[in-house]
Parts: structure tokens; C-alpha cells; sequence
């Protein structure tokens, strides 16, 4: 598993009094202690194999650096997204794997010539996106100057994540299953909460059409689109939305009819347990859920049956599901593949749910949010919350310079683009 690249681009010309004195080998200690969330400063291995990580309250490398003639209009405005962001992260460029003996967090503060991005890089393999997000506010809320922080992390470890199992790694570590040297485009995509609603209204045409034509023979009722208060009939503006950029992008590939085209999405686990995991959770609960279709039937059927697909395995994806799907990994521990090997897949990773706009350090909300180059090849997909709100949603999108160019010639898709 990678690490887990994300910061926040903030319109400022000072340094918040609360962030520790700026040097590059200092250590982000004063902020983060004694109220953060753990910040390890070591992960020995035992005889048996299995990884501790010590919460000794040492603090987390800390890198301050500076673009002064980089400008926010310059970095914001482009179509795709300017390489320069990749340099606002440190251990940008790492496995997870290195967190055997480089630590397993990071942050780099970058002042600009107008604004300050605040770069948090953390090891995948000891959290996930909501963990992420959690620690992140945590420590804006704390540089505004908290004394008591608002959202406590839930640190138990008597859950079916708690694995016994033992992962070999072959000697000097693994190595990554994708090239970082293909060329890609990175663009961002906006979706106004408009824009997506027509996309749920068009994916859920058939169930909206089923849901009249029974109303008039029995007693079901429907309120904003739910069925007796039951939300599982219909499919969700995400799913809507990953849906119709699923089609796009297979259609710009211009793949064969006949070959299978497969759709990955990360789902947080925290909700389908039994019993359920305390939200702040903190670790990592979640799994990968592929859906797949033929070229063909995805290109030929219609939004509400890519959708319907989508929907259906996440619907599919509770309690008896994420079990199995740990007790196979333990008969057979094994490392995820990420990349794009058969020119066929799009991987959908992040949430417009996650709290990114809250990072406020003491300057306001961010400008923007963006991600580092860890993780990045052709298909990959973050999905942030847009600045607006509201239900609007941004995607970070990477795609082969071809693909890019036949999305954006694309009017099914680019009409949806606000």
C-alpha cells in the first residue's frame, strides 16, 4: 500500500504563530502535544513479523520550504494541474513499506508568494482517508489555538481489522506495481450540486418510472426519492456521477467491445460492521469494491444500468462481506495491486465527504485542496468535496494523454463539467 499525500492551499502571507519554529529538521512537536492524535515515531518488527508502532509523543518530521515566486492564480488557474504541487510534500515518492524505518507521518509547510500550502503525508498502511482527515483538522484545530480537541480518535483494536496474520514481504521490500514514469495528464473536474442532481434524476429514470407505476396499484410512498423511508432502492449521486465518468472514460479509450472494463471503489467499512465501528475510528477500515462489465454493454446500456451496477455492489458490500473478505486475505496475506495493467480500469480512491475545507490553521477555509504525486496513474480518480459546497464535488482525475484529450471532446461528460 502507498502513502497518503493530501494538503490544503490557503491564501496567507504569514506563518500562524502556533506552528513551531521553521527550520528544515525541525520536528512538528509544540502543535501536535500532548492532545493530538499519536504521532509514532517508531514501527519495530517482532520475532513473529508482526509491526508495532510506538506512540512515544516524540512528534513527526516537520519541513518548512519556500516558492515566494509562485503565486496562487498561477498554480490554481491552468487546466491541468501544474507539477509544482507534487514538490509541496515530502516523502512524496514513498512505499508504505518504508515506514519500517522512515517515519510514518510528515508535514511540509511551503510558503508561496501569496498563500501557504500545508502538505500532510501520512502511511497508508496505518490509516485511511477518514483517519487522514480527522488528524489533519485536528491539527488546524489546534494551530488556531484549541486547548480540547473537538473529535477524539477511537483507538481500539478488538475488531476484525485486528489481524494476527503476517504479511512476508520478499528481501529489501516490495516494489511498486505501476511505472511513475508513463506520461499522464492531471486535471481537475467541478460538478456543481445542480449538475450532479441531473445526473441522479437520469440514472434513476427506471426506478422513478417502477416507483409511479406501482404507486398507482399499491401502497408504496416515496419521499425525495425514498422508497418507505428506505434509501437502498435508489442510486446515490456518487454512484451517479462515477457512473457516467466510468462510461466516458471507457468510451475515450476506445477499447474493444469485448474486453472487460472494471470500476474500483475504496469503502469505509466503519458503518458495515456489527456492530459498528465508532466513526473516528482511527486505522485503516476500508476495501476495494471492483465492479466490471464488458466494453460493449457498459457503451450500449444506459446510465441506469452502469449506475445500477455501482450501486449494487456497495448495497452488496455489509457486515457478512467485509468478513469474508478478511478471512481470505489471512488464508492467503498479500499486497494490493494498484495501477492499470490491462488499459481497462479506472480506480476511484478519497470521498467528497471528507471534512477537507475544515482545515482552517487560523487564515479561513482552504482555496483548494490538492494531492501529491504518490498514486498516480492512468485511471486513477480522487474525489474531493467542492470548495461551494452544497454537494458539489471535485475529481482529480489522471489519465493518459490520449484518454484526456477524447473526455474532454466527450459532451456526454464535459456537459455535466461546470
Amino acid at each position: 500500500m502507498p502513502i497518503h499525500p493530501k494538503g490544503c492551499l490557503t491564501l496567507s502571507t504569514t506563518t500562524p504563530h502556533l506552528l513551531p519554529p521553521l527550520s528544515p529538521s525541525n520536528f512538528l512537536s509544540p502543535p501536535l502535544s500532548p492532545t493530538s492524535p499519536p504521532s509514532p515515531a517508531a514501527s519495530p518488527t517482532d520475532p513473529s513479523g508482526h509491526l508495532h508502532i510506538l506512540c512515544n509523543d516524540s512528534g513527526i518530521e516537520f519541513v518548512h520550504a519556500e516558492a515566494k515566486h509562485i503565486f496562487i492564480d498561477h498554480i490554481l488557474s491552468p487546466v491541468d494541474v501544474p507539477n509544482c504541487f507534487k514538490e509541496f510534500f515530502t516523502f512524496d515518492d514513498t512505499l508504505s513499506y518504508a515506514g519500517h524505518h522512515k517515519p510514518l507521518a510528515a508535514v511540509q509547510v511551503t510558503e508561496l508568494g501569496d498563500g501557504i500550502f500545508v502538505g500532510c503525508t501520512v502511511n497508508h498502511a496505518v490509516t485511511d482517508g477518514t483517519s487522514f482527515w480527522n488528524f489533519f483538522n485536528t491539527f488546524a484545530e489546534i494551530c488556531r489555538g484549541a486547548k480540547n480537541i473537538s473529535k477524539s480518535p477511537d483507538f481500539c483494536r478488538n475488531t476484525v481489522f485486528d489481524s494476527q496474520a503476517v504479511l512476508r514481504f520478499p528481501e529489501g521490500g516490495p516494489s511498486a506495481t505501476f511505472s511513475g514514469d508513463e506520461p499522464l495528464r492531471e486535471r481537475i473536474f467541478h460538478f456543481s450540486r445542480e449538475s450532479i442532481l441531473k445526473m441522479k434524476l437520469k440514472a434513476n429514470k427506471k426506478l422513478t418510472t417502477e416507483i409511479i407505476g406501482k404507486q398507482c396499484n399499491d401502497s408504496w410512498t416515496v419521499t425525495n426519492g425514498v422508497i418507505n423511508g428506505n434509501r437502498t432502492a435508489e442510486i446515490s449521486s456518487f454512484q451517479s456521477l462515477c457512473a457516467q465518468l466510468w462510461r466516458s472514460v471507457t468510451r475515450a479509450r476506445k477499447l474493444d467491445g469485448n474486453k472487460t472494463t472494471t470500476f474500483r471503489m475504496a469503502v469505509n467499512c466503519r458503518h458495515r460492521l456489527e456492530p459498528r465501528l465508532d466513526p473516528l475510528y482511527f486505522g485503516n477500515a476500508i476495501q476495494s469494491i471492483p465492479t466490471v462489465a464488458t466494453v460493449g454493454e457498459l457503451l450500449s446500456r444506459d446510465l441506469n444500468w452502469s449506475g445500477d451496477l455501482l450501486h449494487q455492489n456497495v448495497v452488496a458490500h455489509d457486515d457478512a462481506t467485509v468478513r469474508r473478505g478478511v478471512k481470505d486475505w489471512e488464508s492467503n496475506p498479500r499486497l494490493f495491486p494498484l495501477g492499470n495493467p490491462d488499459g481497462a480500469s479506472i480506480t476511484m480512491g478519497s470521498s467528497p465527504r471528507f471534512p477537507m475545507y475544515d482545515n482552517d490553521f487560523g487564515w479561513g477555509r482552504p482555496m483548494a485542496v490538492r494531492s501529491g504525486r504518490a498514486n498516480k496513474f492512468d485511471g486513477k480518480i480522487s474525489a474531493f468535496p467542492g470548495r461551494d459546497g452544497g454537494g458539489s464535488v471535485d475529481l482529480e482525475v489522471v489519465l493518459s494523454p490520449e484518454t484526456m484529450a477524447g473526455l474532454e471532446t466527450d459532451m456526454e461528460f464535459m456537459q455535466c463539467v461546470s
